[in-house]
């Protein structure tokens, strides 16, 4: 049995050991599920606005993808919403992403023997891939708000996660994302503010397994990368 740890925000990354699954539920690391079923060729996570202009003027046709404290970067192509981007804008293309918590935790998890990362919408496709890796040790990073306060869905999904990966019963599983819409995720159903958080956004990133894949994050030779690995149908 492997240990599991619960880390939180970039602080908790900095600690990540071992296999580490970095969280974010709203929205990046659903957002990159969502650009993977839509055919990207790759998406590669970068920390700053600037090491995303950088690296865009190195790839040929890449695309913009990110946000600060939820609006679209300045320059980009597109925001952090999954619900604004069709299939014939990103397929085949290389994905340049940088966002507020969860492009920041893939670059600060350096003590990582291996990262992937996490959301609703593979959870139980990420504990199946751990369960293949037998890891000594697990590290679930909850990024939060900005990778500075806690957020209740990055929490719920670690705990589903952990849960699978212990063989506990996780009961009311649909209730617990439901509940999302009254406090953690309300902001997406605030009128005011739809351009930024659309409420199609909610209910996309709440849809829980709805991929069968992980999203792995490797290196080469123009930095951090990342890609697409199927798991079992029926998990």
């Amino acid at each position: 049995m492997y240990q599991i740890n619960i880390l939180h925000l970039v602080e908790g990354a900095k600690q990540a050991e071992g296999l580490t699954v970095i969280i974010d539920v709203f929205r990046a690391f659903s957002l990159e599920c969502y650009l993977y079923d839509l055919g990207v060729k790759e998406i590669r996570p970068v920390g700053t606005i600037e090491e995303a202009f950088s690296l865009s003027s190195r790839i040929q046709n890449s695309i913009l993808i990110g946000e600060r404290q939820g609006r679209k970067c300045d320059g980009f192509d597109y925001g952090n919403s999954p619900s604004t981007i069709s299939k014939e804008d990103v397929a085949g293309k290389t994905i340049i992403h940088t966002t507020s918590a969860g492009t920041q935790g893939v670059v600060n998890a350096v003590g990582a023997s291996e990262i992937i990362t996490g959301s609703l919408v593979n959870a139980k496709a990420v504990a199946r891939y751990i369960m293949t890796k037998h890891p000594q040790t697990v590290s679930l990073v909850c990024m939060g708000k900005a990778g500075m306060e806690p957020a209740a869905e990055d929490e719920l999904c670690a705990e589903y996660i952990k849960s699978i990966l212990e063989g506990k019963e996780f009961s009311g599983i649909k209730q617990k994302v439901l509940n999302l819409k009254s406090n953690a995720g309300r902001h997406f159903f605030d009128q005011s503010s739809q351009d930024v958080f659309p409420e199609a956004d909610f209910w996309m990133c709440i849809d829980y397994n709805r991929f069968p894949f992980v999203i792995k994050v490797e290196k080469d030779e123009l930095g951090l990368t990342t890609r697409k690995e199927e798991m079992f149908q029926g998990m």
